[in-house]
């Protein structure tokens, strides 16, 4: 398989803040900076780290992931999951976090919002001018309808 990377997402209070630190923390500056969201791609350790803007969210977590390097990486995980009998959730072509993924998410015990995404970015700047997703798991996060419920922003 292709290089991976864990992915952590974070609720921050205040984005500026909270990306200056991990810019001077990580040692480089964030990959994407949108309204109310960052990301770092961070070589050393290889992470992905997700700043979501949710003021008065009562959990820091937001969500975990692993990034893969291509969709193939992802259909063979969905295999080896499927294979091994774990819960999963297809989203094809999902708009999410500012950039078009393909994406499975497994179901998970003791993890925000009960599950992790296992994903691979097709299109990291797609043309989006009003920011709508189509993401599940924004879609499912709508549905708890709680602060801390706010998976890609």
């Amino acid at each position: 398989m292709s290089s991976t990377r864990i992915q952590l997402a974070l609720n921050v209070d205040d984005l500026a803040e909270a990306t200056a630190f991990y810019t001077r923390l990580f040692g480089v500056g964030p990959h994407k900076v949108r309204d109310g969201y960052a990301n770092f791609a961070v070589a050393d350790p290889p992470l992905k780290l997700v700043l979501i803007e949710n003021p008065g969210a009562t959990e820091r977590l937001n969500h975990l992931g692993v990034e893969a390097s291509t969709p193939d990486d992802v259909a063979t995980a969905l295999a080896r999951f499927r294979a091994d009998g774990l819960e999963t959730t297809v989203a094809e072509r999902d708009l999410c976090c500012h950039a078009v993924q393909e994406k499975v998410f497994v179901a998970a015990p003791d993890v925000p919002h009960g599950w992790w995404e296992y994903y691979s970015v097709t299109d990291d700047n797609p043309d989006n001018p009003d920011n709508q997703t189509t993401s599940v798991c924004a879609a499912s996060c709508a549905a708890q309808d709680t602060a801390d419920a706010t998976c890609c922003g």
